[in-house]
């Protein structure tokens, strides 16, 4: 049996033939072909592993998780601390109302000893007469009636508003007019001087005490006084001559006389017609808030009896009537015949 050469087998001479594989390691130097050795080839080294990837670990506890892309997240945690810092300045400002009203009201409670500044009328420091009530609707006033009362004392403001008109309607009237004109002059800057501080103490004070300490008594003044005010307040849209109102009956006849000064009485029967609206629509108003509360006519009772009884007028006079007819009684019994 021939030895055989390993060099010969089929599965190196593959390789040999090929040029691709012509490297040093395929090189057989006993072999007798004079050819030269192929150059030498360097194998390139295996390409290193990418190292893996570590999530970058958390500094603080605090620090949020990288879910997303960091612009997002970083938008999504600003909006969040914009609401957050919104709604806590929010509470800290109604706390701060909250303390200031408290504190308001224990300062200026009704108890002995006690003192308020009045501050309304906002009168300046150099007249002689000071303020007369005193009046913070969102001091006193409870924060689902401020509206309300806010809206009550803007009425009583065009109410004055609309009187102080009514004076220079009818002297406008007087000018064009003296003879016929005088009494309703007069009446209109009666109706001004009168109806300005009634309107205050008679309608809008009791419906802002009313709602300052739930106050049966002064809701019922309140709704007889501003009925007597709404019925007033048409009888002013229609204007019966001679009395002093500008309204559409002594309008239309200004207007014939004088376009000038109809135009403006016409303008006054446009507020008296939008005061007596109003007078409505808020008279109604305050009624279904009164019958939110616990008011009542037995409560109004009680609230009168009590205030008559606290006033010291009152029980003075009480006492010197009870002493005067004791003595008549006792004067009575010693004189009486035997």
């Amino acid at each position: 049996m021939e030895d055989q050469n390993p060099f010969q087998d089929p599965a190196v001479t593959q390789h040999s033939s090929s040029t691709g594989y012509a490297t040093l390691d395929l090189y057989n130097p006993f072999e007798n072909d004079n050819r030269p050795p192929p150059p030498y080839e360097a194998t390139a080294p295996p390409a290193p592993a990418a190292p893996a990837q570590t999530p970058p670990s958390r500094t603080t506890p605090t620090e949020p998780r990288n879910y997303g892309s960091y612009n997002n997240s970083q938008t999504a945690v600003n909006a969040t601390t914009a609401e957050l810092l919104r709604k806590q300045e929010e509470l800290e400002k109604k706390a701060q109302d909250l303390e200031r009203r408290e504190r308001e009201l224990q300062s200026h409670s009704l108890g002995p000893g006690a003192s308020r500044q009045n501050n309304w009328p906002p009168l300046p420091s150099f007249c002689p007469v000071g303020p007369c009530f005193y009046q913070d609707i969102n001091v006193e006033i409870s924060q689902q009636f401020q509206r309300i009362v806010t809206f009550m004392y803007y009425f009583w403001m065009f109410n004055t508003g609309t009187m102080l008109l009514n004076l220079i309607s009818s002297l406008a009237m007087f000018c064009i007019e003296p003879s016929s004109s005088g009494v309703g002059l007069g009446l209109a800057i009666l109706w001004a001087i009168l109806f300005t501080p009634c309107s205050f103490v008679c309608w809008y004070r009791p419906v802002y005490k009313a709602f300052r300490s739930d106050s049966s008594f002064n809701f019922f003044v309140f709704f007889f006084v501003f009925f007597a005010q709404v019925v007033t307040y048409v009888i002013m849209t229609i204007g019966i001559p001679g009395w002093g109102f500008s309204g559409w009956i002594v309008s239309l006849t200004a207007l014939k006389a004088n376009s000038g000064v109809g135009a403006i009485m016409m303008i006054n029967s446009i507020l008296f017609t939008a005061e007596a609206a109003l007078g409505v629509i808020l008279l109604k108003k305050v009624h279904g808030m009164y019958r939110q509360t616990d008011a009542s006519f037995q409560k109004a009772q009680a609230e009168f009896a009590t205030g008559v009884m606290s006033n010291q007028a009152v029980r003075q006079a009480a006492a010197n009537a009870a002493t005067g007819a004791a003595t008549s009684a006792a004067k009575g019994a010693f004189t009486a015949p035997q």
